[in-house]
This record gives C-alpha cells, structure tokens and sequence, in this order.
C-alpha cells in the first residue's frame, strides 16, 4: 500500500458547475480542463445543473465524480437548495462555474456556504441577457474572485455591460490534436446518398436564431444556381429545426441542404469538408470554428468578437461584415448570404487557395490554442487564488 507523504501539501479541491453535459462548447472545454488538471494538485468535482450528457461518462471513465442535480425549470430552488448541500458536503476550495445558470446557481451557493474563491466563465457574446440577467451579472461579479472570458470580444462586451474590467482574465479554448479519420470519403459520401462529386460544406451548432441558418439555407440555394456539385451539410439541432427544414423545403433546395441533426460522430465527418460556415449573429470562441480550423479547413464566417480572433480575414478564411442588427433579425440576411456564396465559391474553384488558407488555420490553431497551454493557465489562476489559503 502506497503511503502518503506528508510533507507534500494536500490536493486542492476544485467544484466545476455547469447546466449539462451535452457535447457542446462549453462542456467540451470543461471536459479538457477537468481531465487536463495535474492530479496531484487539484481534486476536481464536476456538478451538473439540469441532466448529464454523453460527456458525464467521458468524466466518470476519467475518474472524476459526477453529480447530477436534476434542476427542472429556469427559478428552481428545490435544485438551488441541492446544489447548497452539495457545496457544504465537499467544501471546496475553489468553485468555477459555466454559464449563466450554473453562474447565478453556483455562485449563490459557494456565497451561502462561505467559500470565498468563485470563479465565473463567460463564454460567449449574450445579447439575449435581459436587464435583470445582467443585474443578476453585475451583482455576482462584485462578489466573485475572477471572471474568466475565452476571448477579448467577450470581456470587451461584458465590460460595456457594467462589470468590473479588473475581474477579467482571458483564456483561449485549446483544442486537442485531431484524431485519425476512421471513414474514407467514399464512405461518407454513400452513407448519406452523395454523388461521389459533391463538394461538401459545413454548419456545426445548435438549431436556433443565434446561428443564422436560414443565411446558410439562402446561400447554399444561390450557391446551386452556379454549380452543380454543392451539399450544404448542416450539423446539430435544436428548436428551431422544424422551422429550418420548412424554409429549407419552400426553397427547394432539399438536394443541397441535408439536415443530419445531432450526431456523435462529427470527427468522421468534418475532414470531408471543404470549407465550414459560421453566419452566426454572436458567439464566444467558436469550437466548431477551432475543430475546422486545425484539420486545415478554411472557414467563410460572419466578422464578429470572438471569431475575428480566430479567422485572419484573407489568411486562415474569410470574414463577412455584419451588422448588430443582424442579432435579433429574423429575415436572411443578404449581404451575409452573398459573402458565403462569393467567398466559398472562390475557395471550391482555386483548390491552391483553400491549400494555403486551410495550412495557415492549422498552424494557427497548433502555435496559439493547445489544450496544454489552456489547462496550465487555468491552474495558473487557481494557484494564484489559493496562495493564501
């Protein structure tokens, strides 16, 4: 039996909070840091709000604990109360949340049960947040140790919003090496009852206004007109899907737009495009955008905080101009359907073109966003708030 040494200090324990476990974004990158942590240092616990997820087993298989609260509707104090339980039984040292749910629960419970190192993530550009979100914001952040942002757009646009700048620590996402694709494109191409000369371009998220589908829908329609070889594959799902598949239909466009919905088995998929889109009106720091980027796929996106620090406009892809408008706007936008189709266009037709692009968002992604240097200044942070303990 291994004994303990005692002169070495003992690990730190580190609570993460987060709504789900879903293969998404925020999750993901939770994942990779909770793995991530050097194990002797820091004690990591991982607290769902809502429900698990596909990831919960990827922690559990790990060897970090899971707990699922089952929080049922937006104000659900049954799950606050649990979450409080939850808190006082672990005592943690350090508590980091993700998202404004596990943001506002989290916090009111590491406040309630005394635990005076929270940190906050803000992940994303919110222009949804109402006025008493961001109250609710404002409020915790004077009470909090840090804010971590995963891009400058993001501290940038929370910081106009009213919370402290001095708060603030950016730290990029970091994106593991990509795997070996285990299907040929042949494969991938049968399986979803492609032409074998389909030229294959991408949408990855979530099914809802934020990610401006239907400017997708319209270009890959415009796209159709000027060539024959287009299949618009777009990846996830969401509320917004019946609506989606009906514009999609009314367009006529059903055999170049293929909605695949949610699927685990995206890194089989995306080394067969050529070229990924992101109109979305908002974002953070794009995880899609990273994936794409670091198999060397050119990206054609909307010219918005947190993917203009990833995309060199003429460099790594290419960048739409957009407007603030364009974030509570329900019709296409056109201007940004134009640039999807002029600028995805250029890429299909001049291969050396996509070649340079797609190899300058590769090393981008290598040199700037490794997984590494993301989980070391995390623990950075967490050392330099618990130096006083």
């Amino acid at each position: 039996m291994a004994l303990l040494d005692p002169s070495k200090p003992a690990a730190r324990r580190i609570l993460q909070i987060i709504p789900t476990l879903d293969r998404c974004g925020a999750e993901k990158q939770l994942v990779l840091l909770a793995t991530g942590l050097p194990r002797d240092e820091f004690e990591v616990h991982v607290c769902a709000l809502t429900r698990g997820g596909p990831l919960a087993a990827d922690l559990r298989q790990a060897g970090i604990p899971v707990t699922i609260l089952g929080k049922r509707w937006k104000i659900d104090l049954g799950a606050l109360v649990r979450l409080r339980r939850l808190v006082a039984r672990l005592r943690p040292d350090l508590i980091q949340t993700w998202l404004f749910a596990a943001n506002s629960y989290g916090r009111a419970a590491g406040i309630a049960c005394g635990v005076k190192r929270l940190v906050a993530c803000e992940r994303c550009v919110d222009p949804w947040k109402s006025r008493l979100q961001l109250s609710i914001d404002r409020y915790l952040a004077g009470r909090s140790a840090r804010i971590v942002a995963n891009s400058p757009g993001v501290k940038e646009f929370y910081v106009a919003c009213g919370l402290p700048a001095e708060k603030f620590e950016v730290i990029p996402n970091g994106i593991p090496p990509s795997p070996p694709c285990p299907a040929t494109r042949e494969e991938i191409l049968a399986e979803l009852g492609l032409p074998g000369k389909a030229r294959l371009v991408g949408l990855i998220g979530r099914l809802w206004p934020q990610k401006r589908v239907k400017d997708a829908i319209w270009a890959a329609d415009s796209l159709s007109v000027v060539r024959d070889d287009i299949h618009l594959l777009v990846i996830g799902d969401g509320p917004d899907r019946d609506r989606l598949v009906r514009f999609r239909d009314q367009s006529q466009v059903v055999e170049v737009v293929h909605f695949l919905g949610h699927r685990e088995d995206v890194p089989r998929l995306l080394p067969h495009l050529e070229v990924l889109w992101s109109p979305s009106a908002y974002e953070g720091q794009s995880n899609a955008i990273m994936e794409a980027m670091a198999l060397g796929i050119p990206v054609v996106a909307t010219d918005i905080p947190g993917t203009r620090d990833l995309v060199v406009h003429g460099v790594t892809g290419f960048l739409i101009p957009t407007t603030d408008r364009a974030a509570h706007a329900t019709t296409v936008n056109r201007d940004v359907a134009a640039g999807l189709v002029r600028y995805t266009n250029q890429l299909l037709d001049d291969r050396s073109l996509a070649h340079r692009l797609g190899e300058a968002a590769r090393r981008r992604i290598l040199e700037e966003f490794r997984v590494e240097t993301t989980v070391r200044r995390y623990a950075d942070l967490y050392r330099r708030l618990l130096a006083d303990a």
